[in-house]
C-alpha cells in the first residue's frame, strides 16, 4: 500500500507539474484554467484530449458516487422495508446476455442524482475558480495535516524531536502553499466578477 501511494503521488505530481510548467511556458500569465481551451489546432487532437478527459471523469464520478448510492439505498431499504418500489428486483432477459436485475428505485434515484449534479455543475459560474477554492481548502487538512498527525501519533514521535520538527515544518509549508492557492483563487473569482 505504501509503495502504491508513493507511486500515485509521484506520478500525479509529475503530471500536474508538467501541465503547470508547460502551460505557463506556452501562455504565460494568460494561461487558461482549462489548458485545452488555449489551443485551437489541430482540432482532432484537442477533441481527442477532451474525450479522454470525459472518459477519465466518468470513471472517477462512478467511483466517488458509489458511497452515496450505497448510503441512500441502505437508508431507503431500512426506512421502507415493505416498499416494492425500493426492494423488488425485476429480471430483464436479453437474448445474448444473461438476465439483468433491475431495481426501479436504483434506476430512478441514480438517474436523478446524475441529472441534478450535472445541472448544478452547469449552472455554477466561475467553475475553475470555485474548484481552486475547494481544492485549496481541502488540500492541506485532508492530504497533509491529518496524515502527518496520524503518523506522529502512530509512531509515537515525541514533540520537538528532529523528525517531529521536520514533519510539522512540512505541514506548515504546505499550509502556506494552500493559503496562497486560496488567495489566488479568490482573486480569480473577484477579477472574473469585475471583468
Amino acid at each position: 500500500m505504501k509503495k502504491a501511494s508513493i507511486s500515485a503521488i509521484v506520478i500525479t505530481t509529475f503530471f500536474y507539474l508538467c501541465c503547470s510548467c508547460f502551460g505557463y511556458a506556452a501562455f504565460g500569465n494568460d494561461t487558461p484554467g482549462n489548458l485545452l481551451t488555449g489551443f485551437y489546432e489541430p482540432f482532432w487532437l484537442v477533441d481527442f484530449a477532451n474525450a479522454c478527459i470525459v472518459l477519465h471523469l466518468v470513471g472517477g464520478y462512478q467511483v466517488y458516487s458509489q458511497p452515496v448510492f450505497a448510503f441512500v439505498e441502505k437508508w431507503a431499504t431500512q426506512k421502507y422495508p415493505e416498499s416494492r418500489f425500493i426492494n423488488k428486483f425485476y429480471a430483464i432477459k436479453l437474448q445474448v446476455l444473461p438476465a439483468l436485475q433491475l431495481n426501479l428505485f436504483r434506476l430512478c434515484f441514480r438517474t436523478l442524482y446524475v441529472i441534478s449534479t450535472t445541472a448544478i455543475a452547469m449552472a455554477f459560474p466561475y467553475f475553475n475558480q470555485v474548484l481552486g477554492i475547494l481544492g485549496a481548502l481541502n488540500f492541506w487538512p485532508m492530504t497533509i495535516y491529518f496524515p502527518v498527525e496520524m503518523y506522529i501519533v502512530q509512531r509515537k514521535i515525541g514533540a520537538w524531536t528532529r523528525k517531529w520538527i521536520l514533519l510539522e515544518g512540512f505541514s506548515m509549508v504546505c499550509l502556506i502553499v494552500s493559503l496562497l492557492g486560496l488567495i489566488g483563487s479568490i482573486e480569480g473569482i473577484v477579477s472574473a466578477k469585475l471583468a
